[in-house]
């Protein structure tokens, strides 16, 4: 039973923003519709935690690469200034 939740925690990795998005759109409104059992309406909110995960750690690395952006310029502005200095 572990190689089976090994195999869901990495295809799980293995989405993308966009499918992890959907995904957990579809378990929340399952969830708000009611009609489950209880041990699906734990099973579903499981795999939204999950899934929350994956949408927080696509966020993240995308906030890290806009602040790398962002920074990046004023970095190349400073070298290409001292280029100036120079000539």
């Amino acid at each position: 039973m572990t190689s089976t939740t090994d195999e869901t925690v990495g295809s799980a990795d293995a989405l993308g923003y966009e499918q992890a998005r959907d995904e957990l759109i579809e378990v929340v409104r399952r969830l708000e519709t009611g009609g489950t059992t209880l041990e699906e309406s734990l099973a579903l909110w499981e795999r939204g935690e999950e899934l929350a995960k994956i949408c927080r750690r696509w966020l993240d690395g995308a906030r890290a690469r806009l602040d790398a952006a962002l920074a990046g310029p004023e970095s190349g502005d400073s070298v290409g200034d001292e280029d100036e200095d120079e000539a």
